[in-house]
């Protein structure tokens, strides 16, 4: 298998409506495929996003009852792409729901798994405020997923703010870095290029972020979508506005070209953390 080739995002403002919202990811997809993309990758929540008075709604399911996932192993079939299904809403018993990624390959058959682990908790001012910990249980194991091309190391959303998983991951094997999302505008104004640039240098591995973009009842997402190199080069960018999808080369030959001139990854030391200083007063104060 040649270290080169087309990966793919696709940008989808999902709603309420699973079925329509369904239909036209799927229609993109084939639109990524149509360009040459041979791994293709959704965003977080692209099946059902809604934000209203009850809060987050995504249309979970269990696993074997969504409708999204044997729509995408026939468009796998069908398309003969690698999928990388951002996240769906899972009920598997638990008290909680999971934020789970899906990766499907050109078989039909779900080659990968993942459980969100960092859960999106903020508050972000002006009455803007998440806790998806109310209705999603965290998962507890970084996975990488095998494709032809090399090991993709899997993540969701808020994970991008947790350097050390991407580290994990990177010194695991991985190079490529999938990090689906559903950046909320606000912070994705603030945040998105510059944490998805720094995850892709600080492990020197391409970083595939597809992003959701437009309003869901209550919530508006980001978009711009990106593709960006080992180097930290934006190599494609989603519009903030339009559904669509980008695509860009992949040469992985650029991940060990990379982390040869800087290997960081091999660089680890120990080091004791810091004991919080004791603030001594002076007299009077």
């Amino acid at each position: 298998m040649s270290n080169i080739f087309k990966a793919a995002c696709v940008q989808n403002c999902a709603g309420a409506d699973m079925a329509t919202t369904i239909e036209r990811s799927v229609e993109l997809v084939h639109k990524a495929r149509n360009q040459g993309a041979e791994l293709i990758a959704l965003p977080e929540f692209f099946s059902c996003l809604h934000v209203g008075e009850s809060g987050l709604e995504t249309g979970a399911t269990t696993e074997a009852d969504h409708p999204a996932l044997p729509i995408y192993c026939k468009t796998a079939q069908d398309t003969g792409a690698w999928i990388m299904l951002g996240s769906l809403g899972i009920d598997d018993g638990g008290a909680r729901l999971r934020n789970r990624t899906f990766v499907i390959s050109p078989d039909g058959e779900i080659n990968a798994r993942y459980d969100k682990i960092h859960m999106f908790d903020v508050e972000l001012g002006n009455g803007e405020s998440y806790r998806e910990s109310d209705r999603f249980e965290p998962g507890e194991e970084a996975v990488l997923a095998s494709t032809p091309w090399g090991m993709v190391g899997l993540s969701i959303c808020y994970d991008l703010r947790f350097a050390y998983l991407y580290r994990t991951l990177a010194q695991a094997g991985a190079k490529i870095l999938a990090i689906p999302a559903a950046f909320m505008r606000t912070t994705g104004e603030a945040h998105w290029h510059t944490l998805c640039r720094a995850r892709a240098i600080e492990t020197g591995c391409y970083v595939i972020a597809p992003c959701q973009s437009g309003s869901h009842g209550k919530a508006v997402t980001y978009g711009h979508s990106l593709i960006i190199d080992p180097w930290g080069k934006v190599l494609a960018d989603g519009s903030g506005e339009n559904e669509d999808v980008i695509v860009a080369e992949i040469d992985l030959s650029n991940v060990d070209a990379v982390r040869g001139k800087v290997p960081a990854l091999r660089h680890d030391r120990n080091y004791q953390a810091p004991d919080a200083p004791q603030l001594t007063l002076r007299a009077g104060e």
